[in-house]
């Protein structure tokens, strides 16, 4: 197979060093072989295929730590009169305006199953690089709970590749984690508190009790070392998470200073989906938001912006995640923005899209940032993120992006 050789663009590698002017980048297979200036490259011997970045970004393949990559929308009425085959058939758009947006892997926090995870890797779907949860677990009447007095109306229905998450109890909840890592599973997802979406709680509702938290935890870690990520809103749940050893704190709409010394003491990832609540409210000019949803996030949407913006202040630890789904899958970008406003410069913002994400995931061996022998994912942009974080938002500027060394998305003029 040739080389690649991308010239003619800056570089920002994802670590946040200074960018590197008159930059290439030579691709060999599915790794990166080398990169840095231009003139510095070492030329291996063999047919070269180059490719010209038009003076224009090289980043790495930005990493979405929280998506919901099988779903979007609001509409309820949709979501349960819908085949139960349609929404296989729906995520592939959603997935290819994912890779389209430069976002090359994923972590989805409930709803794809192992079938999805593999079609990807097989070739037969173009998307992102998926870690899954298979399905999030929730006590009962808990956020993971979406029964109605009319009859239950579930988003992510079970089904035999998504067993039901909801369960109660020691004994419940260690059978919950053991039926999903069954189902193919990369790390377990829980409902630690009540959420803005679900209709029989709220935000500041703390839910799985210690006890419950510490086994899920523990079995989790006796599966090979399989980490637990939490659906953590309220302030009481978002410590009983972190003190039970959740490895990522999932929105942290209510956290606290205490949970933030917490956190910082035990390397506790926050992934605060920040555009999650604006999206909720922004799609009820279009959709039918549920009333409760639509309120709760309006009540939240300045209290998440304002203890984020000190949980950075901090020092926690903070990668990327939008919650997309909530939001238009292919608009994921849109949180590096929301992430400068708490404070971030946009290289920060960019880091924590790129090499804070890949740590989040377990993935920093191979993706994150652009360097020699990881894996080729790479993104060109037309303009310069750090004049104007907000560019990358509009996919009309990600003119090419790589996946594996391959090209996924190429709208280079000429």
């Amino acid at each position: 197979m040739p080389y690649t050789l991308v010239h003619n663009g800056t570089l920002i590698d994802g670590s946040g060093r200074a960018p590197v002017p008159d930059a290439a980048l030579l691709l060999d297979g599915k790794v990166i072989k080398d990169v840095g200036r231009l003139a510095d490259l070492r030329q291996p011997e063999g047919e070269i295929t180059t490719l010209d970045a038009q003076g224009g970004w090289i980043l790495p393949g930005f990493i979405d730590a929280h998506v919901h990559i099988m779903f979007e929308g609001h509409d309820m009425v949709q979501a349960v009169s819908r085949p139960f085959a349609l929404k296989y058939y729906l995520a592939i758009d959603h997935m290819r305006r994912t890779i389209e947006a430069g976002v090359t892997s994923v972590r989805d926090a409930g709803g794809a199953e192992l079938g999805v995870k593999q079609a990807v890797e097989q070739g037969l779907i173009l998307g992102p690089r998926l870690q899954i949860s298979v399905n999030a677990l929730s006590i009962t009447g808990g956020h993971g709970d979406d029964w109605l007095p009319g009859g239950g109306s579930h988003f992510t229905p079970e089904g035999p590749g998504v067993p039901d998450g909801i369960c109660d109890g020691v004994p419940g909840a260690l059978k919950k984690v053991r039926e999903v890592l069954r189902a193919g599973a990369d790390i377990v997802k829980i409902h630690a508190t009540g959420g803005v979406l679900s209709p029989t709680d709220r935000p500041d509702f703390v839910q799985f009790s210690p006890e419950e938290l510490n086994a899920i935890v523990q079995e989790a870690d006796r599966r090979g070392g399989v980490k637990v990520m939490a659906h953590a809103q309220a302030a009481g749940g978002i410590k009983n998470a972190v003190l039970a050893g959740i490895y990522s704190i999932e929105h942290g709409i209510f956290i606290d200073e205490e949970c933030m010394e917490l956190m910082l003491a035990r390397g506790t990832w926050l992934v605060p989906t920040l555009i999650a609540p604006v999206a909720v409210v922004e799609a009820a000019n279009t959709q039918n938001v549920p009333e409760w949803g639509l309120r709760k996030a309006r009540e939240v949407i300045d209290i998440h912006r304002e203890n984020i913006a000190k949980a950075y202040r901090a020092g926690v630890k903070i990668a990327l995640g939008t919650d997309s789904a909530v939001g238009p899958h292919g608009s994921n970008l849109r949180e590096l923005g929301l992430l400068c406003n708490i404070g971030m410069s946009p290289m920060e913002a960019i880091v924590a899209g790129t090499r804070r994400a890949a740590e989040c995931l377990g993935w920093q061996d191979r993706l994150g940032t652009l360097e020699p022998g990881k894996l080729a994912d790479v993104v060109i942009s037309r303009c310069d993120p750090l004049a104007d974080i907000g560019a990358l938002a509009d996919v009309d500027n990600i003119v090419t992006v790589f996946k594996d060394g391959r090209i996924v998305k190429d709208r280079r003029a000429g």
